[in-house]
């Protein structure tokens, strides 16, 4: 072997292991979908959508996940936050680009960022979570979100004493219309009374106590929402947020404290636990398992077990979705009971929870 194709392959070789700065010691690189090998690692890279990291929900659900694989495989892991919807795509290539075997975008804003990507790294591995992106490469993860939701509007609705309960989400969008109208189908189901201000007649718009912040980062718009609900009579607000939610809570606690009886419900991990500053003032939180999808996807890829172009979902039966373990520090046992109640009912098929404001209007609440 001549010398000057020596100097090119330990250049080769001092270049790879440079990737990934700042995530761990230097790695050999490994193919993308292969099992790990001695002496090598898995490079996983995510890209946030605007809410970022520590939204105290969404996003930093997922980011748990990835931080469960580093502890029990090792893996290397580059996470990066978008800023605005025009960093998707260019996170998303950058963190191909630095050697990441496989890349997860979280969040259904990303999807046309994720085909764009996906169509041109064709040899390399994706996740998606909250959308479909139909790519060999990619894995798309969902969330019955509604049937979780469907939890919390029970809550809602023996909970409230004025009869009067309200929404707050992200961006109008089909994925939070999940959470939207779960909500209010669970509401309806135990009082029907509360549920009038959640669905609206035409099965197109959102109700009269229905309020999105267009944003899931902007808490002081998520403040000024929930202080609008409270004003206009609700005494319970569920959110679907990520860190609009903050601002739910915040304006919550102001009422709580000066006499008020008003409730908040959160959303995506057990925000008790997240914003504990906050808990006294939380009924309930729905956990949507991103942690578990995004774990699940890491330990695949290192066990050689990835599989692009497949669709999972996760639902009330697949234990993806549920209710936060504290919630008994604010709820009742009898409507826990029922809470379980439907629970059950939902996992055994019996009836199943609207996904759209059409299918809203025509539930029909079962009987627990």
């Amino acid at each position: 072997m001549n010398k000057k194709r020596v100097v090119a392959i330990l250049a080769t070789a001092i270049m790879s292991v440079s990737l990934f700065a700042g995530c761990g010691q230097k790695q050999q690189n490994q193919p993308a979908g292969e099992g790990t090998k001695q002496g090598a690692k898995v490079k996983i890279g995510l890209s946030t959508d605007e809410g970022g990291l520590n939204d105290k929900s969404f996003n930093q659900s997922a980011d748990t996940g990835i931080k469960k694989a580093i502890k029990e495989f090792g893996v290397d892991y580059k996470p990066v936050e978008s800023a605005k919807k025009e960093d998707y795509e260019s996170n998303l290539d950058a963190l191909v680009n630095a050697g990441s075997n496989l890349t997860f975008g979280i969040g259904f804003q990303m999807e046309q960022a994720m085909k764009n990507v996906a169509g041109k790294y064709k040899d390399k591995n994706f996740a998606i979570i909250d959308t479909v992106v139909d790519a060999p490469n990619v894995e798309s993860i969902t969330f019955k979100e509604q049937e979780g939701s469907f939890l919390m509007g029970v809550i809602a609705g023996k909970m409230t004493k004025t009869n009067k309960v309200g929404f707050i989400g992200g961006k109008d969008f089909a994925t939070i219309n999940k959470f939207e109208v779960g909500f209010a189908a669970g509401v309806k189901a135990v009082n029907p009374e509360a549920a009038k201000g959640l669905i609206s007649s035409d099965g197109k718009s959102p109700g009269t106590m229905v309020k999105y912040a267009d944003s899931f980062g902007d808490t002081n718009k998520g403040y000024e929402l929930a202080k609008s609900l409270y004003g206009a009579g609700c005494d319970v607000i569920y959110h679907a947020a990520g860190g609009v939610g903050i601002g739910m809570f915040k304006a919550t606690k102001e009422l709580k404290d000066s006499g008020k009886q008003v409730w908040a419900i959160g959303v995506d991990m057990d925000q008790a636990v997240t914003v504990p500053e906050y808990a006294s003032i939380i009924l309930s939180s729905m956990v949507k398992k991103v942690d578990v999808a995004t774990y699940s996807a890491v330990k695949d890829v290192v066990n050689g077990k990835f599989q692009g172009g497949k669709h999972i979902e996760y639902g009330l039966k697949e234990d993806g979705v549920g209710i936060a373990p504290t919630s008994d520090k604010n709820t009742p046992k009898d409507v826990l009971d029922l809470v379980n109640k439907y629970t059950e009912a939902i996992k055994a098929g019996k009836f199943v929870v609207p996904a759209t404001r059409e299918e809203a209007v025509k539930f029909a609440a079962p009987s627990i």
